[in-house]
């Protein structure tokens, strides 16, 4: 068995293509940008029609497939949680000799600046406030403005961004590391499916599912990149009062990727790791900040709490069965799965390539609960201090606001030096952006080239530019409604990586148990 999977993949690596300087997989690197490049082109001729066909879309997606979704996160928390406390759990990434190849720190700033950053950065304060107030509708159809709401504010927000979100991440990531470092397979998200499809992973069915993994990857990263571009662009406006409309956007866009080219160039210990371990800096800076110049007493109550109330809530939140506020659940909990189940890919392979020598139980303890701890921190210190301007009528947040871009820049307006605070918050949104486009490009070059860790480096600014380019077409195909083609793109890509999401986990499980199998046979042989 064993020789078999490695000639079978050499095969497979061999057939990769030299093409104009490129190392690649030549059907999934062509039919993958092909695609990307082809929706692009579509969408900037017909704007408009591309903008109703994405709102039609998403809609469709989420109304036949909410269930899926929700049921789907469900399984993958479960089975996670099953295996820290199996005997899997004892299975070491890279065998037993192996040992990590970064310390805990770098290692956690590495999962939050490329899973997390932009994204709990946009709704930190925004998220908290707006289910509070209920400007865009309530969880489980509670009241607004009272204290169950503003519980449940909490809960709703943290159950987006805790458990379930980071399953779906620590599923890609535990598989693909699984079966690179200890099967010697491709660093692709094929390999997964080895146990299940044996040497047809090698061929055009392999193809098939990376290809759909590039595309997932690079929907998921423009929703990203999309709202990073509109909370920035909404920065500019408050700091210099300059115009948020598309042009501004597009230019940032452009600007990020720039800077994402250079880190590209860089590699992931020059470039990433060190812009990574910088982002966490700047944003445990910027959190002190804001439980310092906040309502520092609420929010350390606050903790507690809002851990508590997350706990007693998701179950009903974790229900599909959702007609009380079917709305709601659909406009955020659906999107939310959908975002997670489309950046996967890329953060699963992200966190696969850096997680080398932990074990299973180790490194699913690690990526569930540290983000966990991580998120109720950050929402409570973000959502408490909005939501006491809003309870005392201070400033721009004593009004529900409609635009969540610019509830972080209005709240920091009534803190402590709004003007150095905003603007900080402004380089350390950039810098999440950076890290996001250029960690993104690392693993879709990756997948692109049949798991290879080094090709030539214009391959991978050759991603960074598609990935700018899909961000600004979505901007621009939505118009007014940009944002809502932005989380269109990502739900509708997400849909059918689901299927492979759970196909990839009973694969998983049935390797492990192979390994584990091969193991107690060895030790009974030695015996």
């Amino acid at each position: 068995m064993q020789n078999s999977k490695i000639n079978t993949s050499s095969e497979f690596i061999k057939r990769n293509k030299n093409f104009l300087g490129l190392d690649i997989n030549f059907p999934v690197f062509f039919i993958s940008s092909g695609l990307a490049i082809f929706f692009s082109c579509i969408v900037l001729l017909f704007p408009e029609a591309s903008g109703d066909l994405l709102t039609r879309m998403r809609v469709f997606v989420v109304a036949q497939f909410d269930t899926l979704f929700t049921a789907s996160m469900a399984f993958f928390t479960l089975i996670l949680l099953s295996l820290i406390i199996s005997p899997f759990g004892e299975i070491r990434l890279g065998g037993e000799e192996s040992v990590p190849e970064f310390g805990y720190f770098s290692w956690i700033c590495m999962l939050f600046a490329a899973g997390v950053g932009i994204g709990m950065t946009f709704y930190g304060a925004a998220e908290p406030l707006s289910y509070y107030t209920g400007v865009f509708g309530t969880p489980l159809n509670v009241t607004p403005l009272t204290e169950e709401a503003k519980q449940l504010a909490f809960s709703a927000t943290i159950f987006h961004w805790g458990l379930n979100a980071w399953s779906v991440y620590a599923i890609i990531g535990l598989s693909l590391a699984f079966f690179h470092y200890n099967w010697k397979l491709p660093l692709s998200i094929r390999s997964i499916f080895f146990p299940l499809l044996g040497n047809k992973t090698w061929r055009w069915q392999g193809d098939l599912i990376d290809i759909v993994a590039i595309l997932a990857t690079l929907f998921g990263l423009a929703t990203s990149l999309g709202l990073g571009a509109q909370q920035a662009s909404s920065g500019l406006l408050y700091l210099f009062n300059l115009p948020k409309n598309l042009i501004i956007q597009s230019l940032i866009i452009i600007f990020i990727t720039s800077i994402a080219i250079f880190s590209v160039y860089r590699g992931l210990d020059k470039g990433v790791k060190i812009l990574s371990n910088v982002n966490i800096v700047l944003g445990l800076l910027l959190l002190v900040f804001i439980i310092t110049a906040g309502p520092t007493f609420n929010i350390v109550v606050a903790y507690g709490e809002n851990l508590l109330s997350y706990f007693k809530n998701i179950v009903s939140l974790s229900d599909w069965n959702r007609s009380a506020d079917e709305a709601w659940y659909r406009d955020w909990t659906i999107f939310y799965w959908a975002w997670w189940i489309s950046w996967s890919p890329f953060v699963g392979m992200f966190i696969a390539r850096i997680s080398r020598g932990r074990t299973v139980r180790e490194f699913i303890t690690v990526v569930l609960f540290v983000p966990l701890i991580f998120s109720i921190i950050w929402f409570t210190s973000f959502g408490e201090t909005a939501i006491n301007q809003n309870e005392n009528g201070i400033g721009a947040l004593s009004e529900p606001v409609t635009d969540i871009s610019l509830v972080l820049f209005y709240m920091l307006d009534n803190l402590l030096w709004p003007t150095f605070s905003s603007i900080f918050a402004l380089c350390m949104l950039v810098l999440f952006f950076v890290t996001s486009s250029d960690s993104g490009s690392l693993v879709i070059n990756t997948i692109a080239s049949g798991g290879k860790d080094k090709t030539p480096t214009n391959q991978r600014v050759i991603w960074a530019i598609i990935q700018g380019l899909l961000a600004i077409v979505l901007l621009v195909g939505g118009g007014s409604y940009a944002l809502s083609a932005i989380q269109s793109g990502a739900i509708s890509m997400a849909l059918p990586f689901v299927f492979i999401l759970i196909i990839a986990t009973i694969s998983l499980l049935k390797g492990m148990y192979a390994e584990n199998y091969n193991k107690k046979l060895e030790e009974s042989d030695a015996r």
